[in-house]
């Protein structure tokens, strides 16, 4: 009988090293993280394994499984110790070795493989650990199965039947760039800095580029799993203004920064201006309705409201729906909404047929992008954003906000919104005209300018997102507004950054 997992454990002691621990906080709406040893042990690990192996024989899905991990100094030995406890339910693991995450999504597809399990903290800080998981490609986990599998771990509800199997795929990477360049190369020349935060794109991404023509500046491409410059995260504005000095430095066409595990990718353009995810959304929504009119796109709650109002996308019948932050949410609805592309604004892209199968790739995107680029040989990435409305935008902010009373805040956050609209009152002197609650909180003024309010999925924070379509001291404005409403919950922290 295995034990049952504790909550916490003294390191450095025979019970962590002879006991599971697992914080049941690690198990979030769509993902797992946690701070390694701090918050799960190996063991732990192990438990999880053997509570994904259990889920996934209840869910009757082929016990059968793809794993891979990303390049931090214990990834490796978190998936050998979930691949233990997979095997231990009796489930055939696969294993890719190091990989991006789209290249364990696309191993489900070239292996025939119906389940994942991909060891990573993705952009989080060096002491993150977690796991992205599926059991129907391309699908991740959502909250109903997250809250299951934290039900069977933490109750070590575990039914271990044996029969598991371990194999190793060789040189698996190579078979996915294979795949993603069995196309025609670009025409124009093209110089593309690629900045790849000292993580696990650094192997692949400066690579997948030289072989789609490009000229590529490799930036932070070397693997370092301290992260010695700056966390593999494309919408810090540190990674942003290093791109952007290599760009201006370089005299390069584009620059395209990948985050740590190679599904998200970052863009500054040619004059070193980094352009933030939804509104390259907008651009690449632009080009791909020209060429497959009346596209349904779909875009998370925290994107720019040019995706409805955008007169181009309005003329090529392209339709938008508006969706949950998060890549199981977005990926879910793309599928069941048969759109062409799902677009969030920290990056997450999700092609579908026929450009690819619908799970996030930031290899995908920076070739989507280069080829915008080819089909506008006249243009520049610079043209190209200024061929936009012009508004004024903030980055993804994130105050500090524990996880045990971040949804309560948020909560707290839409009763005090929706009593003003209900009231009539003005919110940064602006009537509010609509509201939406799909995720937290997404408030606009009748000038069009709207404050977002959520919980951050896999961090102890909450997210606020501010756009103006009509000036920048609306944008700030609004931002006071929103975070005095904030303020009014002491648990509300320091924020990441602001404007």
């Amino acid at each position: 009988m295995f034990p049952t997992p504790k909550p916490f454990l003294k390191p450095n002691t025979y019970e962590f090293e002879s006991s599971p621990m697992v914080k049941a906080t690690g198990f979030r709406e769509y993902d797992a993280r946690w701070l390694f040893p701090d918050e799960i042990n190996l063991m732990g690990v192990q438990a999880l394994g053997m509570g994904l192996g259990t889920l996934i024989h209840e869910l009757g899905i082929r016990p059968e499984i793809v794993v891979g991990h990303d390049f931090r100094s214990y990834s490796a030995s978190i998936k050998i110790a979930l691949a233990n406890g997979l095997m231990a339910a009796g489930i055939k693991v696969r294993d890719i070795g190091l990989a991006l995450s789209p290249m364990a999504y696309f191993a489900q597809f070239e292996l025939d493989c119906p389940c994942v399990a991909m060891v990573t903290a993705s952009h989080n800080d060096n002491g993150w650990t977690g796991v992205k998981m599926g059991v129907q490609r391309p699908m991740t986990f959502g909250p109903e199965e997250m809250t299951r599998l934290k039900e069977i771990v933490l109750a070590a509800a575990f039914k271990l039947p044996g029969g598991g199997a371990y194999s190793f795929e060789e040189n698996f990477p190579e078979r996915y760039l294979a795949k993603l360049l069995d196309r025609p190369k670009i025409t124009r020349k093209l110089k593309v800095v690629a900045a790849c935060g000292n993580g696990t794109a650094g192997a692949f991404a400066p690579e997948a580029l030289e072989r789609l023509g490009c000229e590529v500046i490799p930036l932070d491409a070397e693997l370092d799993h301290t992260f010695p410059k700056y966390n593999p995260n494309p919408e810090d504005m540190q990674m942003l203004h290093a791109i952007r000095d290599a760009v201006l430095e370089h005299g390069a066409d584009v620059g395209l920064g990948f985050d740590g595990d190679g599904d998200r990718c970052g863009v500054v353009d040619n004059e070193g201006d980094e352009i933030f995810a939804d509104k390259v959304g907008v651009m690449l929504a632009r080009d791909l309705s020209a060429i497959h009119p009346n596209a349904q796109f779909v875009v998370d709650v925290k994107s720019t409201g040019l995706f409805m109002t955008d007169p181009v996308l309005i003329a090529q019948g392209a339709k938008t729906d508006y969706w949950k932050t998060g890549h199981s949410y977005i990926k879910r609805r793309v599928n069941e909404l048969n759109a062409l592309v799902g677009f969030e604004k920290s990056g997450h892209y999700f092609f579908n047929k026929p450009i690819g199968y619908g799970y996030d790739d930031g290899l995908i995107s920076a070739l989507a992008i280069c080829d915008m680029l080819d089909r506008n040989p006249d243009k520049s990435m610079a043209d190209l954003k200024r061929a936009l409305p012009k508004t004024w935008g903030s980055p993804t902010m994130s105050p500090h906000c524990a996880d045990d009373v971040k949804y309560d805040v948020v909560a707290e956050t839409t009763a005090t919104f929706e009593r003003m609209h209900a009231e009539g009152e003005p919110v940064a002197g602006q009537k509010i005209v609509d509201i939406v609650t799909v995720n937290g909180v997404r408030v606009t003024c009748e000038d069009g300018t709207w404050g977002l309010v959520r919980a951050s999925s896999n961090k102890p924070e909450l997210v606020v997102v501010i756009e103006s379509p009509v000036s920048e001291a609306r944008l700030h404005e609004m931002f006071k507004a929103v975070d005095g409403i904030l303020r009014r919950r002491s648990e509300v922290g320091a924020y990441n950054q602001t404007i």
